[in-house]
């Protein structure tokens, strides 16, 4: 999975990377694993053992592509790092689900059981 962002002024681009890795793993959890389940009212997966989160196992490799066009309006001329990744990744991977399977998703998380129901 690659991602782009402009960061304005790469102050720190390790750390920056980090957090772009870091929201794509977010925006894949929101795409194909998290989601509060509740029967009768009641939250049925309360914990980090039965609500499902992104590990380094379920993580394609990350290409992290650091654009610098520094924000003359900025201090340094920095630009925020933090949300774009996880915004982006989710729509990309359902796109990329989409386009695999030929089917209109209109729901995420896009569990194996919502594709094999619709197929």
């Amino acid at each position: 999975m690659a991602t782009v962002q402009d960061v304005g002024k790469a102050l720190n681009p390790q750390a920056i990377e980090g957090q772009i890795e870091g929201g794509t793993a977010q925006g894949l959890g929101l795409a194909i694993l998290e989601e509060i389940q509740v029967v009768n009212g009641k939250v049925k997966n309360p914990s980090f053992t039965d609500y499902l989160i992104p590990t380094v196992l379920d993580m394609p490799p990350v290409r992290s592509i650091i654009l610098e066009y520094a924000d003359e309006h900025a201090p340094y001329g920095l630009r925020g790092v933090g949300e774009a990744p996880t915004i982006s990744s989710t729509p990309a991977v359902v796109s990329a689900i989409r386009a695999a399977t030929g089917l209109a998703l209109n729901r995420v998380p896009v569990r194996p059981e919502h594709i094999t129901s619709t197929m």
